[in-house]
């Protein structure tokens, strides 16, 4: 398998820290097939970054090129200088930026989206919008009702920007506030790991800006609890309506122990808007790594023949 290069593509406001201009990196995995058109964007979760999809980019290499971004303040995209610009708006503008580029560089390309979590998110705001809508979308563990619960337990850990003494120790934090992801042997866990890390001063911090957790924990730490659910109705409001409007094939992927996106939301989500079929890992909360067999198996059936995926 050939190893990705890192790219890098200029994109507009908001602007660095610093008031520079600003670039977003992405991991680019080329088709081994020299003559493919298909491209499959992933997007990654609120605090990870685009080496998550190693193990689904190496799958898909033999028929199609894999674009894995890290979206802006994390990996090795820039940092935002306003924190509150930390939302799927922004996300949003940048891969809108990245998608009309990409089709530049090679025209007549078929797009696929593959989101976890927050990248499900930037990919409904993507998709609801026909200039720019993905061939199929994976949605991986999330909807437009993400549940209170697990913004909390998020809000927990989100920007506290620990260090560590090693890699170990590293690692283990990095367990302790992923239970959801369910099991891993030690190498895929140490795998999925090392590009979360940064060696900086004989210290190992995490790869993302702190301030990606500003948004989220002012709503959490908002002193009018009504006004802050509120808030998250509203978002959810919103949210259907861009699901409703996509028509791409869409596959939704969920941790059968999820706590953010429900079972009942799930199921919602199979009878409206494009009406998505859905799969369910046992052992997994939120969220599935695309690392097991059978996760990895069900992206790469559904992106290359949606009829094998028998929903729920």
């Amino acid at each position: 398998m050939q190893a990705p290069s890192l790219r890098f593509l200029s994109v507009g406001d908001p602007v660095a820290v610093g008031g520079a201009a600003r670039r977003m990196a992405y991991w680019d995995w080329p088709s081994q097939d020299a003559q493919s058109k298909h491209t499959v964007i992933c997007v990654h979760g609120l605090s990870r970054q685009g080496r998550d999809f190693d193990t689904l980019a190496q799958a898909l290499q033999p028929t199609s090129r894999v674009v894995a971004v890290d979206v802006a303040g994390r990996g090795h995209s820039d940092w935002l200088a306003d924190p509150m610009a930390y939302q799927v708006p922004t996300y949003a503008a940048d891969l809108a930026a990245l998608i009309l580029s990409l089709r530049a560089e090679s025209p007549g390309i078929m797009m696929d989206w593959v989101g976890t979590s927050m990248g499900g998110l930037i990919g409904l705001a993507i998709a609801a919008q026909p200039a720019l809508a993905p061939r199929r979308l994976v949605l991986n563990d999330v909807g437009p009702v993400i549940q209170w619960a697990a913004l909390q337990r998020i809000g927990t850990y989100l920007g506290k920007n620990p260090e560590f003494e090693n890699e170990q120790a590293a690692d283990d934090y990095l367990a302790s506030i992923s239970t959801g992801f369910g099991p891993h042997t030690a190498a895929q866990w140490h795998a999925l790991c090392m590009p979360m890390l940064r060696h900086q001063e004989g210290k190992w911090r995490l790869h993302y800006d702190p301030a990606i957790a500003q948004p989220l924990l002012a709503l959490l730490n908002s002193a009018d609890e009504e006004g802050a659910l509120r808030t998250v109705k509203d978002s959810e409001r919103a949210l259907w309506q861009l699901y409703d409007a996509i028509t791409s094939e869409t596959l939704l992927l969920r941790g059968a122990e999820s706590d953010l996106l429900s079972r009942e939301t799930a199921m919602l989500m199979s009878g409206r808007g494009p009406k998505a079929k859905c799969m369910e890992f046992a052992g997994v909360g939120h969220a599935p790594t695309l690392i097991a067999d059978e996760q990895v198996n069900a992206v790469q059936r559904f992106l290359l023949n949606p009829s094998q995926v028998q929903s729920l």
